[in-house]
């Protein structure tokens, strides 16, 4: 036993505590640009991360996994916190989110991310990627108006440039350019053998170095105070809780609740499954538990005033490339970001949101890449087309609606191919009689009833023939009511019928 724990005491002081500093570093950046993208305080940001640190990784059965705020639930988030009009309303949602996934995880629902197809998850995930972008471009330049996209982006083409040109921030627009160049020159495969930070930090450096050279020479330039993180140096005396006794009161709680948790479900199973890919000692991470897990700290997210977590692949794959081993490095890189909160808000202060808004552009782009698409054309049209209708409804409308849409042309196409299995008759001599011969498929469905009848009435009278159902794992009612009404059809155009795998008795029971 004292092996043991001077074994895991080593383990934590040689590779996760630093491995816990790197992701740390990486979620910085992120915990903030994922609060501003989904219209919450930046607080929230933190304190999500916060709590994916400290307890989900101490409920949670993955070694290596990290949790916090992701970007796949900004748009879902942004439009709860509109639509409820306060947030301490959606903080509800969250609440609502979480008790969602722990009954998920206490009935063993785990596999629910199976029964999704890959095209509608991957269309999801592209037209959060292009909501996201869309979202960060004032930002990126500085526009401080809050109707970019219904008058502010119209006056580019209306003639009046000029009006426009007196809300962005020509600080900015440096600042998100110098961001995106060194993210772009970072995801290059020369960068892999120079990369001495995380890029995110990094691009977060650079912004305040460059406003600070901005506010020294160039005053024209530099940002204002509205430009800048603003985090209380009292956090926890300006955290807004949750209106408890509004609980029941709203039904769209609950409906915002539970679509949240849904993807939070998806988001979190899918990146379990990418992280113990990654993991040297090939590890499962138990589902379940891991859903048990991320409701608890949904739960807590939305009670403490945090926005929803969920497993988050970027810091997971930070945090599998820093050498961790266990979960202290989830733990210890939460616990980091809480003493960043307590010892240095005023260094949080000094980060431009031209920069976090750059950093979001390329998490956007990553979602929504030209080599997506590309590869979903590649597949075919059963798979591009649930893809795109995804996409362009989500756009339109909302995400529910864009991934039932989506969910639905994938089952249309899965029933269509159901009920375009052919059935053919070939030739066979079958115990030494020439036989016309049909072989019925695996699963034979109602589905499957125009096609058969079809074939059945082409078999020529004064023939034998063989309906074959040994290798069936399902044959429907309907299939054996026509095998069934055949047989009389059969005696009289003299057609000697035979059945395999298909029991006289229980077809002539049908009668």
């Amino acid at each position: 036993m004292k092996r043991t724990i001077k074994y895991y005491r080593i383990i934590g002081l040689k590779y996760d505590l630093p491995a816990g500093l790197s992701v740390f570093f990486v979620a910085l950046p992120l915990c903030l640009g994922i609060a501003l993208a989904s219209g919450a305080p930046l607080y929230s940001g933190l304190l999500s991360g916060i709590i994916g640190g400290l307890v989900v990784s101490l409920i949670s059965g993955s070694q290596l996994a990290v949790s916090g705020p992701a970007a796949g639930l900004t748009t879902l988030v942004a439009a709860s916190i509109v639509s409820l009009g306060d947030y301490r309303l959606f903080l509800l949602t969250v609440i609502v989110a979480g008790l969602f996934q722990l009954f998920l995880g206490l009935l063993k629902l785990g596999v629910i991310a199976n029964y999704f197809p890959s095209a509608v998850i991957k269309g999801m995930l592209a037209a959060i990627g292009i909501i996201l972008i869309s979202k960060q471009i004032p930002i990126a330049l500085g526009y401080d108006q809050p109707d970019f996209w219904t008058s502010g982006f119209l006056k580019l083409f209306s003639g009046s440039i000029r009006d426009f040109n007196l809300h962005i921030s020509r600080g900015a627009i440096l600042i998100s350019v110098v961001s995106l160049l060194i993210l772009i020159l970072f995801q290059l495969p020369f960068s892999r053998k120079i990369k001495f930070l995380p890029v995110p930090l990094l691009v977060v450096i650079a912004g305040i170095v460059i406003d600070f050279l901005f506010s020294s020479v160039a005053s024209h330039f530099s940002l204002k105070h509205t430009q800048l993180v603003n985090i209380p140096s009292n956090l926890f005396s300006s955290i807004s809780f949750p209106d408890l006794s509004k609980f029941f009161s709203n039904p769209e709680i609950w409906k915002d609740g539970i679509v949240i948790g849904l993807l939070a479900t998806l988001e979190t199973l899918l990146c379990i499954e990418a992280v113990d890919k990654l993991d040297k000692r090939n590890r499962i991470t138990p589902v379940n538990r891991e859903l048990i897990a991320q409701g608890i700290g949904n739960m807590t997210c939305g009670l403490m005033g945090a926005i929803p977590i969920t497993a988050v692949v970027v810091r997971g794959s930070a945090n599998v490339d820093a050498g961790a081993k266990t979960k202290l490095s989830a733990f210890s890189h939460g616990l980091f970001l809480l003493l960043a909160i307590l010892l240095v808000p005023f260094l949080l202060n000094k980060i431009p949101y031209a920069a976090l808004s750059a950093i979001l552009i390329i998490t956007g782009y990553n979602l929504a890449k030209p080599k997506l698409f590309k590869n979903m054309w590649s597949l075919g049209w059963k798979q591009f087309l649930p893809f795109m209708l995804t996409i362009i409804v989500i756009l339109l409308t909302d995400l529910l609606i864009g991934v039932s849409i989506g969910l639905l042309l994938s089952i249309y196409f899965i029933v269509r191919n159901n009920f375009k299995a052919e059935y053919k008759i070939t030739k066979r001599v079958l115990n030494g009689i020439d036989t016309e011969y049909i072989k019925l498929n695996n699963d034979v469905t109602f589905l499957n009833k125009v096609s058969l009848k079809k074939i059945l009435d082409e078999v020529p009278a004064y023939s034998v023939l063989t309906i074959d159902g040994s290798e069936c794992n399902f044959i429907d009612y309907d299939i054996l009511e026509i095998i069934s009404e055949y047989e009389n059809k059969a005696r009289e155009r003299h057609i000697d019928l035979h059945l395999l795998g298909i029991e006289r008795v229980n077809v002539s029971a049908i009668h």
